[in-house]
């Protein structure tokens, strides 16, 4: 079976793949590309990559049009994700619903698990939360880094070290089996970051593209949106 090529921020991973079916039965073709920290996406296209349908944050798609690279008239916005705490399933959820419980919880976290610091939305943010919170000298022991929210999420799940903490899009939570949101990053560290779907501009099934940012950008599908941590 042919494939609708993507190359996508992790943060929409869930989303996209609820959504091949529906993909499937309006185009005949699967889901094939690729799910990461939007910056290497980014770098993956620019350096020949195949893509069909570009999900990123909004600001790398913007640069991407002015560029190009990604069809003006294609763009939609899926909606704005959150940055949020995590814990393995079973853990207790510590508090996080302020500067001071959070300084505190990750203070006390026997390892600390996040996207990549240089260039995952989520992974840069948090590095920067760390830093203001006076952390990251402290506890770079502790750090533990993947190239994006999924596969740091998928690591707390199957490491499950006693105490450990986790940070990430909401989106990379809630579709990862084993793992718990705490809740949100607190005033003034939180994030929302909003992507947004482009059709890229040297697509090989630019029409099956327009169809999935349709179905993902659709009415019908606003309950699903909302389940996969887009509001």
């Amino acid at each position: 079976m042919p494939n609708l090529n993507v190359l996508s921020g992790g943060a929409a991973e869930g989303l996209v793949k609820a959504l091949a079916a529906d993909l499937n039965a309006r185009t005949g073709l699967g889901l094939g590309g690729s799910f990461g920290a939007v910056g290497v996406m980014r770098e993956m296209l620019l350096a020949g990559e195949p893509c069909d349908l570009l999900i990123l944050s909004q600001a790398l798609i913007d640069g991407l049009v002015q560029t190009g690279h990604a069809l003006a008239d294609s763009v939609r916005a899926l909606g704005a994700v959150h940055a949020g705490v995590a814990v393995a399933t079973g853990e207790p959820h510590p508090r996080v619903d302020s500067p001071e419980s959070l300084r505190e919880a990750l203070a006390k976290a026997s390892a600390i698990y996040c996207p990549n610091p240089q260039k995952a939305t989520a992974g840069i943010h948090f590095y920067k939360v760390l830093t203001e919170l006076g952390l990251t000298e402290s506890h770079a022991d502790r750090l533990r880094t993947y190239p994006n929210g999924n596969a740091a999420m998928r690591a707390l799940a199957s490491d499950r070290i006693p105490g450990a903490i986790a940070s990430t899009q909401v989106t990379e939570i809630v579709y990862t089996p084993g793992v718990e949101l705490v809740g949100l990053l607190p005033e003034p560290f939180g994030l929302s970051t909003v992507y947004t779907a482009a059709v890229s501009a040297q697509a090989q099934s630019p029409l099956a593209a327009r169809a999935l940012i349709e179905l993902m950008t659709s009415a019908e599908n606003a309950e699903l949106r909302q389940r996969a941590g887009f509001s």
